[in-house]
């Protein structure tokens, strides 16, 4: 029987002989645990994005929920979160006993509605998550005043943002601490994996004691120490996120490559955008001026055959448009996916605090419209021409 077309994944990692080449000198070398790997690692992302600390941990959920502990976040505190996120934005928050207050987005960035975020602020507040989602910053900028003016920290969930600037400099700007993702899906990997940056010096030395059961010295910092043998003092509760020395090497293989990672995603997303511009059945990813995006995803919305505007009114056949599209382009070996999802409508946060699926209704029409188009460097001028082909006419899927 003749081949179909061949499958086009969702994202892919680059990978090559440098990360085989590092990944063996740990076990070389016997050291495999967080060590000399893991410190060159953290060295070349602090100085990618511009930050005086870099602290790696096991993934970007367990370096959000380390940085809201530094912070002494807890039960009957509040911290505002986005509504339309990956759940562990959320998670991180109710991890450490306070309460997530969701906000709704700017549909046209997938990023937190800043006009909307004022009128949440309470008493009980204590900060603000913002998450710069798929790879576009936040108005960190507008964010960082409110937060300063209204006594709050700003937290900045980067797990897609590696890469990504608002004039010309890297995110993270005006945030107490930034935290990335090293998923594969993620432009750069270490399999599971996550960074902390920040500024705050004190608040490096707590999340790294932090993230090593609370250990006063890593066992780094004593095998380079006189008088090693002997444990360390522990005079904090901690846990054990920590990243392995193999994860470590191939973060740094990763990062060499960074770059180029990016451009071919960059190169990508504007093939994109010159294919998707005469096609009204979706609206691609908007790009504030004086952003920089760095396309973790590409997300565009649905809008039907015809484009139309989105709304409440016609979100149910809008959506139920979008997923027999997306289910066609599956069965057709064409991977989608659904940006993210409404946190709002799951069932542990429903349930928890009685919210209600328009309760934000922006974040609902993402959930239920959004779509991500296979993007990595490297994908194939036919293979995306392949991709739009359904989007020009999503009709015949109906």
């Amino acid at each position: 029987m003749p081949e179909g077309p061949k499958p086009i994944p969702i994202t892919r990692p680059v990978f090559g002989e440098r990360e085989r080449e590092l990944l063996l000198k740990p076990l070389e070398t016997g050291w495999v645990v967080q060590g000399p790997y893991v410190a060159r690692f953290e060295k070349l992302f602090a100085a990618y994005v511009g930050a005086d600390h870099a602290l790696a941990v096991s993934s970007c959920t367990t370096g959000l929920h380390l940085v809201l502990h530094a912070l002494g976040l807890g039960p009957g505190d509040e911290v505002i979160v986005p509504s339309f996120t990956y759940v562990a934005t959320a998670n991180a928050v109710e991890y450490c006993g306070a309460r997530p207050v969701f906000c709704d987005i700017d549909l046209a960035t997938f990023n937190l509605d800043v006009a909307a975020v004022e009128a949440l602020i309470t008493p009980r507040t204590r900060g603000i998550v913002a998450v710069s989602l798929f790879g576009l910053a936040a108005d960190l900028p507008a964010l960082a005043e409110l937060a300063s003016r209204r006594g709050l920290f700003l937290m900045e969930d980067a797990a897609c943002a590696l890469g990504a600037s608002i004039a010309g400099r890297h995110t993270g700007q005006g945030c107490v601490a930034s935290v990335y993702s090293l998923h594969p899906r993620k432009a750069i990997t270490t399999g599971e994996g996550g960074m902390i940056t920040t500024g705050d010096a004190a608040l490096a030395d707590l999340i790294g004691k932090l993230r090593n059961h609370g250990a006063e010295a890593t066992d780094l910092e004593r095998h380079h120490q006189q008088g090693g043998s002997l444990l360390p003092a522990f005079n904090l509760l901690g846990f054990n996120y920590r990243l392995t020395d193999l994860q470590g090497a191939l973060g740094v293989a990763q990062m060499e490559r960074l770059e180029d990672i990016l451009a071919g995603r960059r190169a990508g997303a504007a093939a994109y955008d010159q294919m998707l511009a005469q096609v009204p059945a979706v609206a691609p990813p908007q790009v504030p001026a004086g952003y920089g995006h760095a396309y973790q995803s590409y997300v565009a919305l649905y809008r039907g055959a015809q484009g139309q505007e989105p709304g409440l009114d016609n979100l149910e056949e809008l959506n139920r448009q979008r997923n027999r599209l997306m289910a066609a382009m599956e069965r057709d070996g064409v991977t989608v996916r659904q940006g993210t999802h409404a946190v709002h409508t799951l069932g542990y946060y429903a349930g928890k605090y009685g919210l209600r699926p328009n309760d934000f209704p922006h974040s609902l029409l993402a959930d239920r419209l959004s779509i991500t188009l296979p993007l990595f460097a490297g994908i194939s001028p036919d293979d995306q021409a392949r991709v739009v082909a359904y989007l020009r006419h999503p009709e015949r899927y109906f």
